[in-house]
Formats: structure tokens, C-alpha cells, sequence
């Protein structure tokens, strides 16, 4: 399938996903807003790939929200005050969704950045499971600098990826943070040498995750997502539930054996998701 705003390409069961408007600094167009979910969603659900990495073209990874979405008919609807009002919340769910999309997907969701990683791209990559950058990277909760609060995910997942403090110093002062201190802070995992390097060591971590077994994978993502939004003991209680119905000794016993046998393990890809009953 073609798309205005990214490529898709999927090898060795992980699925490459590029911005692809280098020339227009990959800023988050209408389509966009559409495309990305559709994608990652689309993975998820039909088990094409058992990861997602997201990349980049070009100077930035992305300068964040194009302008004409702020024009659009979404946005400025014609109407009495309150049902107006009313839309306008409505299209602020809707953009929280493709994001929120990433984090809901049944695979892990890598990020790797170069370049200016600019407002509505904190809300993606805060989202990811996993960030990456390359030397010249930098982030800014640009929206406090255009007399704005955030609101497609930045400002609730940024402090539980970063200290409070330091969510709260980029978040009120949109400054730039670089990626040595990025990396200091934890925002990203690691940080490359350049673009080149970058994409290359994201997508052979991603691969190193397409190893394991995808039901062992989705049960991971799930719980961590859930602990990290409740405490301990209701975190418990989720994946005792959880490991009722989803532990199955197959994918273990292939583990045992592949190893036993000098061999990569070999697991069944998860069903897709059913479209209707």
C-alpha cells in the first residue's frame, strides 16, 4: 500500500516504518495524523511483523504539527459555541489516538530520531516503547513556546520516562534537550554515531526482539504498560490473570529445545485479530 507520509517495508518479521518527507521536515500533516495508526494498528492486528521500528528522512526526524491541521475543518468548525467546543475535543481524542495506537499495539514499538525531534514528535516517540538517537538528535516540548499546553501524550507519558523534575523543566520551558543528556536522563536507550548507524543498531535490536516468542512478547508489553499505570499489587493481580489464560508451556519447551540444538527458536506468529465475529 502507498502512503502520502511514510514507507512501510517488513524483512526478518520486523516492520520498518519511514517518515518520508524529508523536504517538509516529516511535519505532521492530516494524512499523517490517518496513516500512522492505520499502520501500526495493521501490524498489530494481522501479525505482518512481530516489531515496529519508526525512523526518519532528511535533517529532523519531525518538526511536529504541520499548521494546516490547525486550519483544517476539524478544528474550526463552523458551529453553535458549545457543540463546537464539543468537536474540537472530539479531534483532540482523535490525534491522541495515533499515538495512543503505538502504545496499544500487541508488538514493541521502537523509535529512532535524528535531528529535531519537535512537539507532536515528543507526543510519538513518549508513546514508543523504546528510543534511539543519533548524535545530533535534540527534543523540545515545542508547544509551551507557541502559547500552547501539550495535549497528544506528552505531558502524561514524558514523566513516566523521565524523572517529574525534568519532565516538568522541558515541558515549561521548551528548551532543546541534546541527546547526550537525553541519554543521561533516560529518554532514549542509546545514542549513535550518525543517521546511518542509528537506524542500523535500532533495526538489529528489533530483530534480536523478533527472536523471542510473540505471545511472550504481547504479555510483556501488556504488563509492563499496566504497572507502569497501577500499583503493585493491582499489577500483580493483572498478570497472574493474564498468565491463566495466555501461558501455554509450548513456546517454552521450543526455547529449551531450540537451545538444546544449537538452533533459533522457531514460535507460531499470533493469530490476527479478528475483523468481525
Amino acid at each position: 500500500m502507498t502512503y502520502h507520509c511514510f514507507d512501510v517495508e517488513i524483512t526478518d518479521r520486523v516492520a520498518h516504518v519511514r517518515l518520508n518527507r524529508p523536504d517538509e521536515l516529516n511535519t505532521m500533516t492530516s494524512d499523517f495524523w490517518r496513516e500512522l495508526p492505520e499502520i501500526v494498528t495493521g501490524i498489530s492486528d494481522e501479525a505482518s511483523a512481530r516489531v515496529v521500528v519508526i525512523s526518519s528522512t532528511g535533517k529532523h526526524f519531525s518538526a511536529g504539527m504541520d499548521l494546516s491541521v490547525f486550519t483544517g475543518d476539524g478544528l474550526q468548525a463552523d458551529a453553535e459555541p458549545g457543540r463546537k467546543n464539543a468537536r474540537l475535543r472530539s479531534s483532540a481524542k482523535l490525534l491522541q489516538w495515533s499515538f495512543t495506537a503505538l502504545e496499544k499495539a500487541r508488538v514493541p514499538v521502537l523509535a529512532a530520531v535524528q535531528g529535531g525531534v519537535i512537539g507532536g514528535a515528543v507526543d510519538l516517540v513518549t508513546a514508543c516503547d523504546m528510543r534511539y538517537a543519533s548524535a545530533d538528535a535534540f527534543f523540545c516540548v515545542q508547544e509551551i513556546n507557541i502559547g500552547m499546553t501539550a495535549d497528544v501524550g506528552t505531558l502524561q507519558r514524558l514523566g513516566k520516562v523521565v524523572p517529574e523534575g525534568v519532565a516538568r523543566e522541558l515541558a515549561y520551558t521548551g528548551r532543546r534537550m541534546p541527546a547526550a543528556r537525553a541519554y543521561e536522563v533516560g529518554l532514549v536507550q542509546e545514542v549513535f554515531a550518525d543517521h546511518e548507524s542509528l537506524v542500523a543498531g535500532a533495526l538489529g535490536i528489533a530483530r534480536e526482539i523478533a527472536e523471542k516468542s510473540p505471545l511472550a512478547i504481547w504479555g510483556t508489553k501488556v504488563a509492563m504498560n499496566y504497572a507502569r499505570d497501577h500499583s503493585v499489587d493491582d499489577s500483580l493481580e493483572q498478570i497472574a490473570t493474564w498468565q491463566s489464560g495466555m501461558f501455554q508451556p509450548a513456546d517454552m519447551v521450543e526455547s529449551f529445545t531450540a537451545k538444546a540444538e544449537k538452533r533459533p527458536a522457531a514460535f507460531p506468529e499470533l493469530l490476527p485479530e479478528p475483523k468481525q465475529l
